[in-house]
């Protein structure tokens, strides 16, 4: 592929990196005291789920969130850190994009019924499906440094 700038490959380790961009400033900007101590994030998740229109997602939430908010709201804010760290260094990039595309599609049926919340969330799976089948770990990644994933 040509292009004016970069190569392609280039290209999709900057849209991989701007990913990872993406998910730490997403992890970045949350209330971490908030969601650790007083469990904020995961009150503001269960009155979502509650007024869910699809009663799977209640059902989900009240069975395996409502039970271990404390443990969710850990493996939550740290996803998206190490999301995001794997993403920027391109270290196991195929895990962090598919586990990425994971998450941007649980928050995509949890957010259903809000259209800025949907538009993020859908472009990041985009972007994660875009990056995964093109092995954007191939280019200005550890991945690459180390040999993994040729």
């Amino acid at each position: 592929m040509q292009t004016i700038w970069l190569t392609g490959a280039e290209w999709l380790a900057v849209l991989r990196i701007g990913l990872g961009l993406w998910w730490l400033e997403s992890w970045r900007h949350k209330d971490r005291k908030g969601w650790f101590e007083r469990g904020t994030g995961i009150a503001w998740a269960a009155d979502v789920a509650a007024e869910h229109r699809w009663r799977a997602v209640r059902t989900g939430f009240d069975k395996v969130v409502a039970p271990r908010p404390k443990l969710t709201a850990y493996v939550v804010v740290h996803a998206e850190l190490a999301l995001g760290l794997g993403l920027v260094l391109g270290f196991l990039t195929p895990v962090a994009l598919a586990g990425g595309l994971l998450l941007n599609l649980l928050y995509l049926v949890l957010m259903i019924h809000d259209w800025a919340e949907q538009g993020q969330n859908a472009m990041m799976a985009l972007i994660s499906l875009v990056a995964l089948f093109a092995m954007s770990w191939q280019t200005w990644s550890l991945d690459h440094a180390i040999g993994l994933f040729r």
